[in-house]
């Protein structure tokens, strides 16, 4: 069995995309859709930069998610006869769901513009902060995170793998994190160059900006289960899809077990479609999992054999 599993924001680089759109028909569709839908040159962004406007969360989400579907639709190959799961990482999810067929990319593009500016929007830059805990288990993050809230909010905002854990929250509280890290059993803490503190109860306000987004757009059932960030079990229902992605805005990314609980399923192939991120992560989650990545034409091309 294989799943196919979707980068999230970080991922991104400028020249993202472009070497693929010069081979691919396909890609330059996907990438013409998106720049429509969002009413921006947004490829040629991603194909010039500069890496400040496209590393701004508005632009990343949108970009990252194109590149992806970009690269599936390039690869022309269709769920579920190749996939029996898809999951993404944070924005990923919207990738998977789109590569699943619950939104259209049109959608899709324009839900991811919206979640960057409401996550942008959420907290003033400067207050807020994130740090990967490295030679941290989820255990001993969450002991680190609320020994260093003493009152504000710090939480694991990402569960990446045995080793590696994202904490989210007040900047004062993520340095102090930052600070005691070492002390406490983490081997050592690195602040994350994000403009928002993701995944923490302090994007409230870009849940909510989401739940109204969302309750007005058709979420059709994925051609394929796809695991939830927010509970790492697989979902076919619209109406929980909904809920989920709201959920997901401030609830903490439980990509180490979505990976776990997905080769439990009994998927032992993971290909990652888009990206170079995820797979070291799987790796470290389920040594026994076999992992591909597909970014360039060439990678397309000699997956295609074994995927098709």
């Amino acid at each position: 069995m294989r799943a196919f599993i979707f980068p999230g924001q970080g991922s991104q680089a400028v020249g993202m995309g472009a070497a693929l759109a010069d081979a691919s028909r396909a890609a330059r569709d996907v990438f013409d859709e998106v720049d429509e839908a969002l009413g921006q040159n947004l490829f040629r962004l991603m194909r010039d930069g500069p890496d400040e406007e496209l590393k701004l969360t508005e632009n990343a989400q949108p970009a990252i998610m194109a590149n992806s579907i970009a690269v599936l639709r390039t690869m022309g190959v269709r769920l579920p006869e190749v996939a029996s799961f898809v999951a993404g990482h944070s924005l990923g999810e919207y990738s998977a769901l789109c590569a699943a067929g619950s939104f259209d990319l049109a959608t899709t593009a324009k839900l991811l513009k919206l979640r960057g500016q409401a996550m942008q929007q959420a907290v003033p830059v400067g207050e807020g902060a994130m740090a990967a805990l490295l030679g941290a288990d989820l255990t001993l993050a969450q002991k680190i995170a609320e020994a260093a809230a003493q009152g504000q909010v710090c939480t694991v905002a990402n569960d990446n793998d045995p080793s590696q854990v994202v904490i989210s929250g007040s900047k004062a509280a993520i340095d102090r994190a930052i600070e005691m890290a070492k002390e406490m059993g983490a081997k050592r803490a690195v602040p994350l160059p994000v403009s928002a503190p993701f995944h923490c109860p302090l994007m409230q306000p870009a849940a909510e900006a989401m739940r109204d987004a969302l309750s007005y757009v058709v979420v059709v059932a994925p051609a394929v289960p796809v695991f939830a960030n927010v509970t790492a079990e697989p979902e076919t229902d619209p109406d929980t899809i909904r809920k989920q992605l709201v959920d997901q805005v401030t609830g903490m990314v439980r990509w180490r077990e979505s990976v776990a609980n997905i080769f439990d399923a009994g998927v032992h192939e993971f290909v990652e479609i888009g990206g170079k991120v995820l797979g070291s992560m799987v790796k470290r989650i389920t040594p026994d999992a076999t992992v591909t990545s597909l970014v360039t034409i060439e990678d397309i091309e000699l997956a295609s054999k074994e995927i098709a």
